[in-house]
């Protein structure tokens, strides 16, 4: 299987920034795995959506984000126990 590119919004970027070292390292590595294998065990899909979002659980973090022409969207990125992660 191809590689898959990244692409990241403007409020994934900026949460990004808010982040410490570990947290940022933990994030950071998982989202390179997804590059490599978009669908891994640990993803759920997201169900209620008009497109296919699918989520991973990092440590005290989620990434919700989607799949479609060789591109993963990652459309937030947010604490684990936080609603605000599903609201963009």
């Amino acid at each position: 299987m191809a590689d898959f590119l990244p692409d990241l919004s403007n409020a994934s970027r900026s949460y990004l920034d808010t982040l410490d070292k570990k947290p940022f390292r933990q994030v950071t590595s998982k989202m390179l795995d997804l590059m490599r294998n978009p669908y891994p065990n640990d993803s759920i899909l997201l169900k209620g959506q008009n497109r296919k979002l699918h989520r991973v659980d990092i440590g005290e973090h989620r990434i919700v984000y989607s799949v479609s022409n060789n591109i993963v969207m990652v459309e937030n990125i947010d604490k684990r126990n936080d609603g605000a992660v599903y609201r963009f």
